[in-house]
């Protein structure tokens, strides 16, 4: 099964099928990503050319490349959906917020009429819902600001696409807990989110016809870590030093995001080392 995330801001995403990846291992899935930026990285917001993707193929079986059209589609604003669409199946479930389909939002993305669905003739199933305004309300007595509030609607695309695949919410609270041990109340406000996202589903069932179930038959016990490219990289420069039995000299463009995680995480893996 594929699922494919997207929204204008990469680090939304990131999260989401960081969980939704990491979930799907821990229960004995393989796995296969595949990341989509934009061309334009700076593109306005709502834009055609500034929308990011992410996409995760799981398996019960071996899995060895991020598939080509989705099941799962998880556009979070009218660009998304208008760019990306041609990625679903004939059969895929496609989620949106509502609330980022508004007027203004269809002028970006060059909408004609004030119904995209039926303007792109979308047939499949639609779980349409204000997953903004839901967000909002389920955290109205956080004490988080709005901003803050909003940064959550991952959370809950998350606990609607776990819904879908029937996933044990249990080990994306482990992940929230660990990543935020520092910062309790966000890590709870999240829980809270996705807790709200994957009772949305259950109690409307959502819109769809089905949901789907993917079991690994025989899980190899053992221990495994969660190894990001950067970090492989680093991996691999420190490898290469220890075997040459010589220094490595790395320069990194400290303009480009990308290679200041790669020197970040050289940095980890050699203290720890």
């Amino acid at each position: 099964m594929v699922v494919r995330f997207l929204r204008r801001l990469r680090r939304w995403y990131a999260a989401s099928r960081k969980y939704f990846s990491n979930i799907s291992a821990t229960v004995g899935n393989d796995i296969s990503t595949f990341p989509d930026y934009p061309a334009d990285i700076r593109a306005p917001q709502g834009s055609l050319t500034g929308v990011s993707g992410f996409q995760v193929h799981i398996g019960a079986g071996k899995v060895f490349t991020p598939g080509d059209k989705c099941d799962v589609l998880v556009a979070m604003n009218a660009a998304a959906l208008k760019t990306q669409y041609k990625f679903a199946k004939s059969t895929a479930c496609i989620i949106i917020d509502t609330d980022c389909f508004q007027k203004s939002d269809l002028d970006k993305a060059a909408f004609k009429t004030e119904n995209p669905i039926e303007e792109m003739g979308i047939k499949q199933d639609v779980i349409a819902a204000p997953i903004s305004q839901m967000v909002k309300n389920c955290l109205a007595d956080s004490g988080m600001d709005n901003k803050s509030m909003l940064k959550c609607r991952n959370m809950f695309a998350l606990g609607l696409v776990c819904w879908l695949f029937n996933r044990d919410l249990a080990v994306a609270e482990n992940f929230l807990r660990e990543k935020f041990a520092k910062k309790p109340q966000i890590a709870e406000a999240n829980i809270k989110v996705i807790h709200a996202g994957y009772d949305y589903g259950h109690n409307t069932h959502a819109s769809v016809d089905h949901t789907y179930k993917v079991e690994t038959k025989s899980k190899v016990p053992g221990k495994y870590m969660d190894i990001s490219g950067n970090k492989a990289t680093a991996y691999g420069l420190i490898a290469a030093a220890e075997k040459g039995r010589t220094a490595v000299v790395l320069r990194f463009l400290s303009h480009y995001s990308g290679n200041r995680y790669l020197y970040m995480s050289f940095l980890n893996i050699n203290h720890w080392e």
